[in-house]
């Protein structure tokens, strides 16, 4: 059983934008990993976030 990775990568970054992404691709069977925020020099807010999926991939 080999083991898949999903990166999401978004560019609107807010708790409802992360919430999304996270119940969106749960519920497709993939399992959260971490969260990694992109930041702007100019801003205390992130610029973008990368959600981190994995499952294991029974076909292969």
């Amino acid at each position: 059983m080999a083991v898949r990775y999903k990166i999401v990568e978004l560019s609107m970054v807010s708790a409802e934008d992360i919430e999304n992404a996270l119940n969106e691709w749960t519920a497709l069977g993939w399992t959260f990993e971490n969260t990694q925020f992109a930041m702007r020099d100019s801003s205390k807010r992130p610029a973008m976030a990368f959600i981190t999926f994995s499952r294991n991939d029974e076909n292969e």
